[in-house]
């Protein structure tokens, strides 16, 4: 297995220059990537270790058979319902829905249902659509989700059939020694 910790690594060192060399210099675009950087960076430190003690939780706690039950491939239209359910909860963005559809991938979901999820996650979390609704009206909301969501079953069914006809399968994170 190839390692990717080297050339991480060197674009971190050549990233971590240029701003110093910025922050010496005085280049004010330098300058503002290292403070995003930091800023996103302080983000993450903030929300991964709730989310991967959730994740934790959801893996103790949460069977295999029911999820396969709810959203695996004998689940049928009701599992879109569940996913979407779910994605309206989800906090954080993408790097919290990753996690939790590759939670769902080991757990028995189906392909097309951990799309939706993440589909859905995109779309219509809950604190994105009141945020939206204060600024656009509830009207131009509730329009956006009629047309929003039939769209994402329709898209997630047809791409997660062709992935599963194709012989796709989601990469796994290998077991550890601890994890049996």
């Amino acid at each position: 297995m190839k390692k990717p910790g080297i050339p991480s690594f060197m674009a971190l060192s050549v990233f971590a220059v240029f701003v110093l060399l910025s922050v010496i210099i005085g280049i004010p675009q330098g300058i503002s990537m290292g403070r995003n950087f930091l800023d996103f960076l302080i983000e993450m430190v903030k929300i991964l270790p709730c989310v991967f003690i959730l994740i934790g939780l959801f893996e103790v706690w949460v069977s295999r058979e029911t999820v396969e039950r709810h959203l695996g491939a004998r689940a049928g239209f009701r599992s879109y319902i569940w996913a979407i359910l779910l994605a309206g909860t989800t906090v954080g963005g993408l790097h919290v829905a990753l996690p939790v559809a590759h939670a769902l991938k080991v757990k028995g979901a189906r392909t097309a249902v951990i799309l939706a999820y993440l589909f859905s996650a995109c779309v219509c979390r809950i604190p994105m659509t009141l945020f939206e609704a204060s600024f656009m009206g509830w009207k131009f909301t509730g329009i956006r989700f009629l047309v929003s969501l039939p769209l994402i079953v329709l898209a997630s069914s047809l791409l997660g059939r062709h992935l599963d006809s194709a012989g796709y399968e989601m990469p796994m994170i290998p077991k550890t020694a601890s994890q049996g």
